[in-house]
Order: C-alpha cells, then sequence, then structure tokens
C-alpha cells in the first residue's frame, strides 16, 4: 500500500496554515487602527480632558472589538493532547503528535502537530476547519475531508460532530452557536448605540444602552452553557489518551466584558443622579446652566426641560433711559408733568 519512504500517493498534501483566523485578523486590524488613530490626535487635546478621552476611546474600542472578535472566534470550547496514534488509514504506522480541538460559534477547528513536526518523511501539521453556520453543510464538508484523506485523528473528532453521529454534538453546539451569535450581534448594535448618545446630551440613555450590552452578552453566555450542557459529554479517545474540553478563553472574556459593561451602566446610572455636572464634565459637556431653564435629571436632562414659572423668574430691574429719549419723553408729557426735569 505504501511507496518508498512510506508515503501513501493518494493523499493530498495538506493546505497551508495562516497562525490566525482571516476573519479575526481582519476585524482585529480594524479596531487597531482605529486606535492608533486616535493616540496620532491625542496630544492637540489639552489638560486633563486627554486623560479622559484616553479611557473612553479604549474602553470602548475594547469593548465592540471582544463583541466582534468572539463571534467569529473558534476558543470557545477548547481541549488538547499529548498521544501516540495511528497516523493514515491502511497503515500501522504511529506518530507521536499534539491534537487540539476548538470549538467556535460557527464550527470545529481541529489541530494535529508532530512531536516532532517531521516524521515519516512528512511534515505532520495540520490545521483543519469545519463549518456550520448559515449556508454551510458540514456534512460535506466532512465527505471532502475523508476524499481529501486527511489523518485519522482529524477524520476522528470531525467524524464525533457530524450530525449523524451517536455524541450528538452537532445539534448541541450548531444550536448553542447560532443562538450566542444572534445575542452578540444584538449586544453590537446596543454598543454602537451606547456610543452614539454618548457622544450626545443624553449620557443617562447612554448607560442604558451600555447595561444592555452588557446583559445581551451575558444572555448569550447563558445560552452556550446550557445548550451544550443538554447532553451528557462524548468520549473522545485518540490512541493512548483522551481528550477533555473545557471553556476556552472566548467565553472568559465574554463574561469579563459583560460584566464590565453592566458596572459602567450602573456606574453612570448612579453618577446621573447623585453628581450629573461632574458625569458631564467626564464626557466633556457643557456644564452651564440656562438661568430661564430647569433641566431635571429624572426626565433625561436636556431632552425633557421643564420651564420655570414666571414667579420664579429673575426680578424686574431698572434699566437707565438715554438723555435724547428722556428729553422726548419729557416733551410728550409736558401737558401732564409741567415740572418734569432730567
Amino acid at each position: 500500500m505504501a511507496t518508498l519512504g512510506h508515503t501513501f500517493p493518494f493523499y493530498v498534501g495538506h493546505k497551508p496554515i495562516f497562525p490566525v483566523d482571516t476573519t479575526l485578523a481582519v476585524v482585529i486590524a480594524i479596531f487597531v487602527t482605529a486606535l492608533v488613530t486616535f493616540i496620532i490626535i491625542l496630544p492637540g487635546i489639552r489638560g486633563k480632558m486627554r486623560l479622559f478621552w484616553l479611557l473612553r476611546v479604549v474602553t470602548s474600542l475594547f469593548i465592540g472589538a471582544v463583541i466582534l472578535a468572539v463571534n467569529f472566534s473558534s476558543e470557545w470550547f477548547v481541549g488538547q493532547v499529548s498521544t501516540n496514534t495511528s497516523y493514515k488509514a491502511f497503515s500501522s504506522e504511529r506518530i507521536s503528535a499534539d491534537v487540539g480541538l476548538r470549538v467556535g460559534l460557527g464550527g470545529v477547528n481541529i489541530t494535529l502537530k508532530g512531536t516532532p513536526v517531521q516524521q515519516l518523511n512528512e511534515t505532520i501539521n495540520y490545521n483543519e476547519e469545519f463549518t456550520w453556520r448559515l449556508g454551510k453543510n458540514y456534512a460535506e464538508e466532512y465527505t471532502k475531508a475523508m476524499e481529501k484523506g486527511l489523518p485519522d485523528p482529524v477524520l476522528y473528532l470531525a467524524e464525533k460532530f457530524t450530525p449523524n453521529s451517536p455524541c450528538g454534538l452537532h445539534g448541541q453546539y450548531r444550536l448553542a452557536g447560532h443562538y450566542t451569535s444572534a445575542m452578540l450581534w444584538v449586544a453590537f448594535l446596543c454598543w454602537l448605540l451606547a456610543n452614539v448618545m454618548l457622544s450626545m446630551p443624553v449620557l443617562v440613555y447612554g448607560g442604558h444602552m451600555l447595561l444592555a450590552t452588557g446583559l445581551f452578552q451575558l444572555l448569550g453566555l447563558l445560552l452556550f452553557s446550557t445548550a451544550t450542557s443538554l447532553t451528557p459529554p462524548c468520549a473522545l479517545h485518540l490512541g493512548t489518551a483522551t481528550l477533555h474540553t473545557h471553556h476556552g478563553p472566548a467565553f472568559w472574556i465574554t463574561l469579563t466584558t459583560g460584566l464590565l459593561c453592566m458596572l459602567l451602566g450602573l456606574a453612570m446610572a448612579v453618577a446621573h443622579r447623585m453628581q450629573p455636572q461632574r458625569l458631564k464634565a467626564f464626557f466633556n459637556q457643557s456644564t452651564g446652566k440656562d438661568p430661564s431653564l430647569e433641566w431635571n435629571p429624572e426626565e433625561g436632562g436636556l431632552l425633557s426641560p421643564r420651564y420655570r414659572s414666571t414667579a420664579e423668574g429673575p426680578e424686574p430691574q431698572d434699566i437707565p433711559l438715554s438723555e435724547a429719549s428722556s428729553e422726548a419723553w419729557c416733551k410728550e408729557e409736558h401737558h401732564r408733568e409741567p415740572d418734569c426735569a432730567l
């Protein structure tokens, strides 16, 4: 079955490996570019407002970048094991390798890296992705992987997530991924609205949208955890070892960002009620008061002005007349007041 060098001619070479997911790299590049642009113009802001602007922009960009990045990340459920396992079908050859499994909202990523990389006259370094996002067919991708002749560990793990697998992982993680992704997109829209409102004199509503941003992130995590725990875990045996999975970095960073948004939203709500002028100063908004208006903080600040009554208005002031106007007035009133004098 094998040619010289134990290389199987019907196995095509594996595709080149890019160290980072391209979509994730684009998201990170966009937000890093925005941050660098702001840092360039930061020296133009004077005084202590420079620090306020830096805190606001960095925090906002961090929240937005996390929401988008985790939506395309494959680090929600992760696992890795070092094992001695069979390499390819129709062969008794075994290899020592590190096998990694990363489950995201849109699919599964499986890695296989030999220890050492060069074994059996081949470079053992695979990074394969199988997706179930809308418009994708996981079963077809798995069939193509079998036709390509991918290594046994990759096909074994990919088969566990097929729709016909008795483990039931496909429906479990696919359902969790769809609903969690939907919650994250809603959270991203709330983040956009929060940025718009915080740039306008409606800070209290910007704080409310920050609360909504954190709430939808936490709701997405709840849906993911609930959906992935519907069935008992499926044992993943790879040669002499067993692969165990656990929550990955994407899950924990989403939890941290959601709690941060909730904390910031609550802090803004409290500051709006207790120290509205300082809150406006932090967001570089005018804190001057119009003597003819009284702003009601419970009604949203500048959106709902409550006019003072006439009894609370400023007292009338005596405005002196000019000399010419005084003489004209005296002439008109001379017949009534003959003793009129300036």
